[in-house]
């Protein structure tokens, strides 16, 4: 018996040395990424965009990252830290603790000196970065030892968790980047840099193609693939139909495109559509100033709140107008999947999610013309239009110029039109209501707000200390700051004011979490911004690619090591 195994075994080994000498080699494993958004730079650090960020996810990363829960888990640093282990109890400073015998894929050491290095090189007004704002509030990012990093902060900071948390701000090679700091250096190193992570980058091509292969240094399991390609160019419908119409490739980014046309496609049985949400709400947002173009200057200007709207500064008004909109029904015929109807401008991470205003799913015209007439807003001529303190109930709504946010200011409008609000609409190219100049194109961006309601989409993140701070008395914009802040409402609440304060004082915990829900049923149980939906990511692959885990909150790729076929 022992003699006919070795025979068989003989045997296998002559016919798999034949098989080599032959040609017939293992078929290559290519996984083909499709980006219709062409990666410009495989670096976050000079990134356009999320793109870019993604490209250089699949070789580079942070000490922590999210997971599709919005729950921080490590990825260099052996552990997150935590108040008492690793956060001082004064929140002034973390302490990140790496795992041992990191390798970059060259085979050098990755070290704590490689973190303090990236900070240095963000914050150098040399190096171009364009994640410099991750690094606010830093005073000091020192190396304890080669494996212990701290990071110091200017003030109490109760979410230490942005610089180095996230793809948008990974860690980067001493050696490979020190020739870069200073402005006579091309760095051409971002097209091509070092990782730790699963694959490495051999190719990149700018606003065309990505080329990886696995990282023989990667701390893991072996990744599946031999290679990885991501492609650039195109659209989102034939990115979509490259996976689930003719199977060319086996993921495709950001697929925004008409539900319909999207059902179709996956329907032809290929390939999945992934969604995920983080917290990007579409709102309509109520001027709570006077923009009377007769008024000058003074058009839409706080002016100490002495120039408030005539109608959309009551509160019982802005409340009729949001109980006249059908949000379920803009999710599901303008969004698809790739919405979620909300009553919330905190939609995400679940633990900071309120409850408490659920009921704005119900649309309800009668009781929003109940509550018009109770606060005395009457059509008083017949023309079909209430007044208000002898003022009729016109507004002006404004956006930007988008199919899906058109048939959204369609459809409000004739919601509106049935509680008597009469509604004017115009819509403005996207690069200038978004990206204009506040002065030149007044009229045009949202900034300036020359309208009476106006609706775009906008994220919390992931902790939304920031954005609820921008919706305080003092970030009101104005001509002195030259339009620059948040409060794009132009709304003021002592009292919300207050419990900010407390917030911003307040770690992370249950506490933290309760807090932040207040200020959200604050602010929309105020109707000064009005949610409508909540806007996911959508994406697909072939049904034959595993181990995806759609994620909002950080890289789609942020698992790219567990997929296989």
């Amino acid at each position: 018996m022992q003699s006919r195994l070795n025979v068989v075994v003989a045997t296998l080994v002559a016919l798999s040395i034949l098989s080599c000498q032959l040609g017939f080699q293992e078929e290559e494993k290519v996984l083909t990424i499709v980006y219709w958004q062409a990666p410009s730079v495989p670096s976050a650090y000079h990134s356009g965009g999320i793109k870019d960020i993604d490209a250089a996810a699949i070789t580079l990363e942070p000490l922590a990252r999210y997971d599709p829960s919005g729950n921080i888990v490590p990825v260099l640093a052996a552990s997150v830290p935590v108040v008492g282990e690793g956060v001082s109890s004064d929140l002034t400073s973390i302490t990140w603790a790496l795992k041992k015998g990191l390798k970059w894929s060259d085979g050098s050491g990755l070290t704590a000196d490689d973190v303090v290095f990236t900070w240095r090189y963000c914050t150098n007004p040399n190096t171009g970065c364009t994640r410099e704002s991750s690094f606010d509030g830093i005073t000091n990012v020192e190396a304890i030892d080669s494996e212990t990093v701290k990071i110091s902060f200017e003030a109490p900071t109760p979410y230490p968790y942005v610089a180095f948390v996230g793809s948008g701000t990974p860690i980067i090679s001493a050696s490979q980047f020190e020739d870069c700091l200073s402005a006579e250096s091309s760095c051409d190193q971002r097209f091509e840099p070092i990782g730790a992570g699963p694959y490495r980058i051999v190719g990149f091509t700018s606003n065309e193609e990505a080329v990886y292969e696995r990282n023989p240094e990667y701390r893991g399991d072996e990744p599946y693939f031999d290679r990885v390609v991501l492609r650039g160019g195109g659209d989102a419908l034939s990115a979509a139909r490259s996976v689930l119409e003719t199977g060319e490739s086996d993921y495709a980014w950001n697929l925004q495109i008409a539900p319909d046309e999207l059902n179709r496609l996956e329907g032809m049985g290929d390939g999945t559509r992934v969604v995920a949400f983080s917290s990007m709400v579409e709102r309509v947002v109520l001027n709570q100033t006077n923009p009377d173009p007769a008024l000058g200057d003074d058009r839409s200007e706080y002016m100490n709140g002495n120039n408030a709207h005539p109608f959309l500064s009551n509160g019982d008004i802005r409340k009729a107008m949001s109980m006249a909109i059908d949000r379920e029904r803009l999710a599901a015929d303008l969004y698809g999947v790739a919405g979620q109807a909300t009553c919330n401008l905190i939609t995400g991470p679940p633990n900071y999610v309120s409850s408490a205003n659920d009921e704005c799913l119900t649309q309800d015209i009668a009781g929003a013309n109940r509550l018009l007439d109770d606060v005395g807003a009457v059509d008083t001529d017949g023309d079909g239009v209430r007044e208000f303190n002898g003022t009729p109930l016109s507004v002006v709504f404004q956006t930007s110029t988008n199919d899906v946010r058109q048939a959204t200011q369609e459809l409000i409008s004739e919601w509106w039109s049935q509680i008597g609000i009469d509604v004017t609409i115009t819509h403005h190219d996207a690069a200038l209501f978004f990206g204009g100049d506040p002065i030149d194109d007044a009229a045009m961006t949202y900034r300036r707000f020359f309208a009476d309601v106006q609706m775009y989409a906008n994220g919390s993140g992931i902790d939304p200390q920031s954005y609820l701070s921008d919706l305080t008395c003092k970030h009101v914009p104005t001509r002195e700051d030259n339009w620059s802040h948040g409060n794009i409402a132009r709304a003021c609440d002592p009292n919300y004011d207050d419990v900010y304060e407390r917030l911003a004082e307040t770690p992370t915990g249950v506490a933290r979490d309760e807090l932040i829900k207040r200020l959200n049923d604050l602010y929309v149980q105020s109707y000064v911004e009005i949610p409508l939906v909540n806007r996911g990511l959508v994406s697909a692959h072939l049904d034959t690619l595993k181990g995806v885990r759609m994620n909002a909150w950080d890289s789609e790729l942020w698992n790219i090591a567990e997929w296989r076929r």
